[in-house]
């Protein structure tokens, strides 16, 4: 079976649309899921790769082919499920410890690694994913900011707050405001 690994899918929908893409390309997928396509071919030809290249990048995915990328995509893939799909008590554990038992390798590695090809530290881009979760669930209005930061792991509101401001440059109630003037959220994969 071919393996595949492919950059920017961030969500249940990128898995549906790139499982339909490959379909439509004659190819069958075993497994889809975030980063990673398993396909029952054992093998795909130049032409078929190009093929499949190319209507990735129509749809804004891209195929991974080092073992470094991969594993970027990899982690980022696994920062955003845990962020987005795990439960509060999950989100207490240090992300040092959750990371290097994923990936079996020392978190200064994959800290290290990521720094170098995504331009930014491994717990900035973390950071990042918290609170664009926590701008979407402002965004729905349906939970109080004292949930929001239990649910996202934060120690108390006062953290969500001051790491909200660093990165966002307002406080979670001046986005709250500005969301009436129009100001969009960010798709994960533009998340850097």
């Amino acid at each position: 079976m071919a393996h595949l690994y492919i950059k920017n899918m961030v969500c249940n929908r990128c898995v549906m649309v790139v499982k339909q893409m490959l379909e439509g390309q004659g190819l069958h997928p075993v497994s889809v899921a975030l980063g990673e396509v398993e396909l029952t071919e054992k093998e795909l030809a130049k032409s078929q790769l190009d093929r499949l290249d190319s209507a990735l990048r129509d749809l804004g995915f891209e195929r991974i082919d080092d073992h470094k990328g991969r594993l970027i995509e990899s982690i980022k893939s696994k920062v955003i499920q845990w962020i987005r799909h795990s439960d509060a008590s999950e989100r207490k554990h240090n992300w040092s410890t959750l990371l290097s038992e994923e990936f079996h390798y020392e978190y200064s590695y994959l800290s290290n690694l990521f720094s170098s090809v995504a331009g930014i530290t491994l717990e900035q881009y973390i950071i990042r994913q918290r609170i664009e979760r926590a701008k979407e669930l402002l965004f729905y209005d349906e939970m109080s900011l004292g949930e929001i930061a239990a649910l996202l792991g934060y120690s108390s509101v006062a953290h969500l707050s001051g790491q909200f401001k660093k990165v966002t440059g307002q406080t979670p109630s001046a986005l709250k405001k500005s969301r009436a003037m129009g100001q969009q959220r960010k798709p994960l994969d533009g998340v850097a």
